[in-house]
């Protein structure tokens, strides 16, 4: 079993954190030879290439898998000192977790954990690509849309996260006059996140009864965005309930369909040697989920 150098793994973090070896160097107070000759030795000894001299510097495939085995080293022992009553010292890179945009604007910040020393690097794709990142080893943890467990992960259900949709009052006046239909739908703009996003097309097609395959759109990558973007009239959206419920009942957005809605599946995979160690987030996602989805 091949045994690594800790120095030359916190090398290989901090090259992977700060994006060259230069700021490896000064990240770590030694000087920018000793971090080459570090990141060499491993290269050496795994018999691959670890990092992509580029600008900014990136991981090979296996450098992503031996920057997880240091990750989850880390975790480990984090996690032994702190149950034997020891300070629990800082890891050499923050913990990267996969979230979704839609989760991090509803309640994934109050769930993370303040802990004295670990930081995060809250990685964001859509649900149905965040199982892939994990899958590489690029992340600790991940919200997915994937129900089995990845090879070797644990897999733990979420509250699933309700969307609505809604639109400003005047553009509600403007575009659905005669009501909500697919011919509105189909002149009305809509507010869509990304080209990965489908939200808005599952709802009109759940208007209309049949499947939608193009809606006239603005794409506006951010959550809040698409919020503030349907408050300024400039399209109608979907987005999660928990974020957009107080809107309603103050008036500054309308729900349209009140009676359509979407349920996003969603399960939070760890892998098994990371599982103690993260349990604590675990337990605190799983209530933070649950508590958004409450009347």
């Amino acid at each position: 079993m091949l045994m690594f150098d800790r120095t030359a793994l916190a090398a290989l973090s901090a090259v992977l954190d700060t994006g060259s070896f230069e700021a490896a160097a000064a990240k770590l107070h030694v000087s920018q030879s000793a971090i080459s000759q570090r990141i060499k030795r491993l290269e050496d000894q795994t018999g691959a290439i670890l990092i992509r001299r580029t600008r900014p510097a990136t991981a090979t495939e296996a450098g992503q898998r031996l920057q997880a085995h240091a990750e989850t080293l880390a975790l480990l022992e984090r996690d032994v000192t702190h149950a034997m009553g020891g300070v629990a010292t800082p890891l050499d890179r923050p913990l990267r977790i996969a979230v979704t945009a839609d989760t991090l604007a509803s309640w994934v910040l109050p769930a993370l954990p303040r802990e004295a020393h670990l930081f995060y690097d809250l990685v964001i794709d859509d649900q149905d690509h965040t199982a892939e990142l994990l899958a590489r080893g690029e992340v600790a943890a991940a919200i997915t849309a994937r129900k089995t467990a990845l090879t070797g992960c644990d897999v733990t259900p979420l509250k699933p996260l309700r969307y609505a949709a809604f639109a400003a009052p005047g553009f509600v006046a403007a575009h659905f006059s005669n009501g909500v239909t697919a011919k509105a739908l189909a002149d009305a703009p809509a507010l869509t996140f990304n080209r990965k996003d489908r939200l808005q097309l599952h709802w009109a097609g759940k208007v209309a009864g049949h499947a939608i395959a193009t809606l006239p759109t603005h794409y506006v990558p951010s959550t809040h965005g698409i919020t503030e973007a349907a408050r300024a009239g400039l399209g109608w959206a979907v987005n999660p309930l928990p974020l957009v419920q107080p809107l309603f009942e103050s008036g500054a957005l309308v729900r349209l369909r009140p009676d359509i809605v979407l349920d996003t599946a969603l399960y939070w995979q760890v892998p098994r040697q990371n599982k103690t160690a993260l349990k604590g987030l675990t337990a605190s996602l799983l209530r933070s989920a649950k508590a958004a989805h409450r009347p």
